[in-house]
């Protein structure tokens, strides 16, 4: 007597709906890791913008005004005395930072969103302490 064996494996139905809950739970988990991502790419350029701020008092303390912390000695644009990006410690910027406006009195300092952080919204600090976030770009400030 020959016995026939039994084919063993999956039929292409299984396979398929195998397929579709993977596709299901991918549509729901990618964008929330990119939400996640973008808040923590947030929370490291308001930390940059403290420490940034910081570095802006302390020009001050060195020279009696918050004028001259730009590049080449001017008084707005691209910093001289901090880091220019966020991460500050190099990497894929996701945040370009700018001294907005100083003067004798103050200063604004920015930090634009920059690639895929560019839906996020851009975040200022200023020498009064207001911290705002531009979320979503929509011109709404709310504070951060």
């Amino acid at each position: 007597m020959h016995y026939q064996k039994k084919q063993q494996g999956f039929t292409l139905i299984e396979l398929m709906i195998v397929v579709v809950i993977i596709a299901i739970l991918a549509a729901i988990a990618i964008p929330s890791y990119q939400s996640q991502v973008r808040s923590s790419n947030r929370a490291d350029a308001q930390g940059a913008l403290m420490n940034f701020a910081q570095a802006m008092e302390r020009h001050y303390t060195e020279s009696g005004t918050y004028e001259g912390a730009a590049n080449g000695g001017s008084d707005t644009g691209a910093p001289g005395i901090f880091p220019t990006q966020v991460p500050i410690n190099g990497g894929t910027a996701r945040y370009n930072l700018e001294i907005v406006s100083a003067d004798e009195d103050g200063y604004e300092l920015r930090a634009d969103a920059v690639g895929s952080q560019q839906e996020d919204g851009d975040l200022t600090i200023d020498s009064a302490g207001r911290r705002e976030w531009d979320k979503n770009n929509s011109g709404t400030m709310k504070t951060w």
